[in-house]
């Protein structure tokens, strides 16, 4: 018997595959309708400088950006924000830019804020953000040398420079928090959410 009740796919607007993976994992089909806003622009027009609140706020429009063009539907948003004692990381741009993330994160405990918003047409219906706490091994250069030939371009493709579901938990030596939130989807939190809003079989 099929868990998903709602009459249409839950709107993911987000291109994660890492994010898509783990609703579809969980029962819940997955349409993706990736959220085009200017994420710089946005954090840039916004007085917030906490990332759990810059986190927050991406999620919120990404999800809102989609719920306007998609009447009626259900549309999840979701984003990440990375700190290390105040100071916020964004995905890097290149490899250069990898590099200098994953030797600032060396040997030391930074903080990933990873926020949902679910929405529908012009109302934000639920947020949530989670923290998780993660300390990193010092690193040698030959070390990042190698993860970086290893990895690829897939190192540009999230915030800090890894990703923990691969190669990027050799980086680690403790992760504190929820592991699906760190993968960027506070995965039993929206499942909670959905079966309130009856999309799932309680």
């Amino acid at each position: 018997m099929p868990l998903w009740l709602a009459a249409a796919p839950l709107l993911l607007a987000s291109r994660s595959t890492v994010r898509r993976s783990l609703l579809e994992g969980a029962g819940v089909p997955v349409e993706v309708v990736p959220a085009d806003i200017d994420e710089r622009g946005v954090e840039a027009r916004a007085p917030l400088q906490a990332p759990v609140a810059i986190a927050a706020l991406l999620a919120r429009e990404k999800a809102l950006a989609v719920a306007r063009q998609k009447t009626g539907r259900l549309v999840l948003g979701a984003d990440q924000m990375l700190s290390l004692e105040g100071r916020r990381f964004a995905k890097p741009a290149d490899r250069s830019a990898a590099h200098a993330q994953l030797r600032a994160l060396s040997g030391r405990t930074h903080e990933l804020y990873s926020a949902i918003a679910f929405a529908q047409d012009a109302a934000v219906l639920f947020e949530h953000v989670a923290v998780a706490r993660l300390t990193m091994r010092a690193l040698s250069d030959r070390f990042l040398q190698s993860y970086l030939d290893a990895v690829g371009e897939a190192a540009t493709a999230s915030v800090g420079a890894y990703q923990l579901e691969g190669l990027g938990i050799q980086l680690f030596e403790r992760v504190d928090g929820d592991y699906f939130a760190v993968l960027g989807l506070p995965l039993m939190t929206a499942l909670d959410f959905l079966r309130r809003q009856g999309c799932l079989e309680p």
